[in-house]
């Protein structure tokens, strides 16, 4: 049975390579298979799933570019590991444009050989995930729930309820915190409808004064008012037979709502300065990121008027409440903004989404969007790392004091606080792929300032190949 940690393919013609890699990486927890030349290598490749494959660039018959052009032709996703004994860039060079996803040279450290794969691992999974969530986005409900993306049980049962209330006239209520979606529900319920082919009109209900928002609504006849010199007509009257939302229902000026309350009751109104009823066929939905019952027992809103509005209800979860949700909404939004600026092969690194898992996302969906449509602006290359998350998402990020008990001795404040300061660090350090500089930034001290708590602790930091600034890891030599 494969190993949880992730396969690992080894092309090499060398046999005291292949062992030494083999072992290295079946302490580090991968299954290894092995294979003696490029060849044998891609029939492997093609019988089983790899989560990265490592190929020596000097080979009789079919060399190492020639190989790694094979693999990335059989699975684009799949991170190929070069390997050479030459300490060429041009060597190294060729191999990245060529697809490669990294490079080590021989001899290699084995700290190195360890983060490098890791790494690759990381992103081979991240890309298959990748895969399925656009794959579910393909698939979900179709055209019936444009826009709103959840598969999470919260969600599942509101698009269940949108498909149970669609097809009646009933009013429909839609509470949610700001940012959760709610006209897209709104309109997911007329697109549902038997009104679908009809008109669906939204309502801005607190930026107009009384007035003006009853001109809005229910039009008015020439001269009804300085300035009205000629009829026309409300918004009722454009969403006949379709629907009329109105967002944040509560802002609505008492004095309107019981004008408000005649047309759902009667289905009829008049044009302000008119004296003909107008009968209308709408059906009413109405969203509000406020309580009604207590606007109700405070004398701000209208009870008649709220039970005419409570018919059937529909609550929104916030986004801290279906956290589940934030990679499917994440590939939503990196595709989105991805087609818009031209940037089709964007991904978030996993660090960058164990941050917006741990995030409450106050501002909801709405937030969330944003943030990926900046992270897509400003990416500079493919992956969208931490540093592209915005700070204030950044510093959420909540550690959990390990439970401990007290001694009845006491405990040496200096000894504990500095186990915790070295754990920290060490953690940090593999959460940044062992670049100090990484490190820094998700810590927010200096990077002079982290180095020296690393060598006062003795940290001996894992580095990529390509480093500069990091020194040098603990790790045996390897030869060939």
């Amino acid at each position: 049975m494969a190993s949880s940690k992730g396969t690992i393919l080894v092309i090499d013609d060398e046999e005291v390579m292949r062992e030494v890699l083999e072992a290295l990486l079946t302490r580090e927890g991968y299954e290894v298979r092995l294979s003696v030349n490029g060849l044998d290598g891609l029939e492997l490749a093609r019988a089983h799933t790899f989560d990265a494959a490592i190929v020596d660039v000097m080979m009789p018959g079919l060399d190492g570019l020639g190989v790694l052009g094979e693999l990335k032709g059989m699975d684009e996703d799949l991170p190929v590991i070069m390997v050479t004994a030459f300490a060429s860039v041009e060597t190294a060079l060729s191999a990245m444009k060529r697809g490669a996803f990294d490079y080590i040279t021989k001899p290699f450290k084995n700290d190195e050989v360890g983060v490098v794969v890791r790494n690759a691992v990381e992103r081979s999974r991240l890309s298959r995930e990748n895969r399925i969530l656009k794959q579910n986005l393909q698939s979900q409900q179709g055209s019936r729930f444009a826009n709103i993306i959840g598969r999470s049980g919260k969600m599942r049962q509101v698009f269940d309820l949108v498909l149970q209330a669609a097809r009646s006239r009933s009013t429909v209520l839609v509470n949610g915190e700001s940012g959760t979606g709610k006209e897209l529900v709104a309109r997911a319920l007329h697109i549902n409808s038997l009104r679908a082919d009809k008109a669906f009109v939204t309502v801005n209900s607190g930026n107009l004064p009384p007035d003006l928002l009853e001109s809005n609504l229910f039009g008015h006849v020439k001269g009804a008012f300085t300035g009205a010199v000629a009829t026309k007509k409300g918004l009722f009257e454009v969403a006949d037979k379709g629907s009329i939302f109105f967002d944040e229902i509560g802002n609505v000026p008492l004095e309107t709502q019981a004008k408000l309350l005649r047309v759902i009751q009667e289905r009829e109104f008049m044009r302000l300065g008119g004296v003909d009823t107008i009968k209308v066929d709408v059906r009413i939905i109405a969203a509000t990121n406020v309580n009604l019952r207590t606007m109700v027992d405070e004398n701000r809103f209208r009870e008649d008027l709220y039970y005419r509005l409570h018919v059937i209800t529909v609550n929104l979860p916030s986004l801290r409440e279906r956290k589940e949700d934030i990679p499917l909404l994440v590939q939503h939004f990196l595709e989105k903004y991805g087609e818009e600026n031209n940037r089709h092969d964007l991904e978030l690194a996993p660090e960058s989404l164990d941050l917006l898992l741990e995030y409450d996302w106050p501002g909801n969906v709405r937030e969330l969007e944003n943030v990926i449509e900046r992270a897509v602006v400003l990416c500079p290359g493919t992956r969208i790392g931490p540093d592209l998350i915005p700070d204030h998402v950044r510093t959420t990020r909540r550690f959990q004091i390990p439970n401990f008990v007290l001694p009845p001795e006491g405990i040496s404040f200096k000894e504990v606080t500095g186990d915790f300061e070295r754990r920290l660090i060490e953690t940090t350090l593999e959460a940044a792929g062992g670049v100090q500089k990484r490190a820094a930034e998700l810590l927010h001290i200096k990077p002079t300032t982290l180095n020296e708590m690393i060598k006062r602790y003795d940290i001996r930091p894992r580095r990529r190949k390509g480093s500069a600034d990091e020194p040098e890891p603990a790790g045996s030599g390897v030869k060939s």
